[in-house]
């Protein structure tokens, strides 16, 4: 450790900082304001970030936005702290779309205007434009957000117009929209297909396609995001006579879906991919019927070995699942009757 280079020893202890530690240790010289806001120092900053102390619960409600940790010792919610959006909202009509690596891309609900933003450094980024890019409408539309072999952060925008499917990229590094090709079934357009958020996962964004009844057909869509070619692989083998709802979750560069299955009592199944093949890993015990009403209001987390059932106050129940044990909190369902996101805090900038 003596015959190693005092920058090197310095960009060591910087990269293990927590984010807005980093932030305040720009305005100490020159040389560290240089240094911290190198590309090189924030890509390893951002892979040291990736851990459960730097996760946090972003809500938002119609009247507040806040943000909690998550305590590894109780697997509960942390004391929070409100959260003062940067741009200009009505009512706390934001939606999060994606999230990857401390930036959320979200939609500002009375103007469509989709952003990128940073809610620990609260630096943002606005990705529409004057030509008509950048916009989102819920439940025809869908995100998602990727970084590409050259460390650039994009945003795959599937637009769906009157029957008509448009795809776009957004790039940070060049700051524009540009098209790209889809060449799919045609009745993936209609709306009666309902699409998720991307999931990104070893170099590609994985998307759920589902008909919106009981027994419809179910697919999933794949983006390799350096060819930028798509592909259609077949969703799981579950039953035709119920609800079945797929979530996917990356843990660990793995991809896996949480597919939950019934009508009253849900059977919860975790499966993983491997090639274009699903594997089931386990299954869970039935939950328990819970009230529309609380229902609406839940959100789950896995981490340890056990599949925590949230609600924005707190922990609700906790599943065994036999697991190996993750080091962070992987969200397995979509945020219900409240808006959020769980996220890493880092230092990764929505624009250059």
């Amino acid at each position: 450790m003596a015959d190693l280079p005092t920058h090197t020893i310095v960009f060591e202890i910087l990269t293990r900082l927590p984010a807005k530690d980093v932030g305040r240790s720009k305005s100490v010289c020159k040389q560290w304001y240089a240094l911290l806001s190198t590309q090189d120092f924030v890509k390893i900053h951002c892979s040291r970030s990736v851990v459960s102390s730097n996760q946090r619960v972003l809500l938002i409600d119609d009247l507040t936005c806040s943000v909690r940790p998550i305590i590894s010792n109780n697997n509960d919610y942390g004391p929070s702290s409100t959260v003062t959006f940067p741009f200009h909202h009505q009512n706390n009509d934001v939606s999060i779309l994606s999230h990857l690596n401390g930036l959320l891309c979200v939609c500002l609900n009375h103007t469509y205007e989709l952003l990128l933003w940073n809610p620990t450094t609260t630096a943002f980024k606005r990705l529409s434009t004057p030509d008509s890019h950048g916009f989102y409408i819920n439940n025809l539309d869908a995100i998602g957000l990727y970084v590409d072999t050259d460390d650039d952060y994009k945003v795959l925008h599937i637009k769906r117009r009157s029957g008509v499917l448009g795809v776009y990229v957004y790039s940070r590094e060049v700051d524009s929209w540009r098209n790209i090709p889809f060449i799919t079934r045609q009745e993936y357009l209609s709306p009666h297909f309902n699409w998720s958020a991307g999931t990104f996962c070893g170099g590609t964004l994985y998307f759920t396609v589902c008909e919106c009844w009981i027994g419809g057909t179910n697919v999933v869509i794949c983006f390799d995001v350096n060819s930028e070619q798509f592909k259609e692989i077949s969703f799981l083998p579950v039953p035709s006579n119920g609800m079945v709802q797929g979530v996917l979750v990356n843990v660990k560069n793995v991809l896996h879906m949480f597919a939950s299955t019934g009508m009253f009592e849900m059977t919860i199944d975790l499966w993983t991919l491997q090639g274009d093949y699903w594997i089931k890993v386990l299954s869970c015990p039935p939950i328990p019927p819970i009230s529309l009403s609380l229902w609406c209001d839940i959100t789950h987390y896995v981490t340890n070995g056990n599949w925590f059932v949230m609600t924005k106050l707190g922990k609700l129940f906790t599943i065994e699942m036999d697991m190996k044990p993750f080091e962070c909190f992987y969200p397995v369902s979509w945020f219900r009757g409240f808006k959020g996101a769980v996220f890493v805090q880092t230092i990764v900038s929505p624009s250059i």
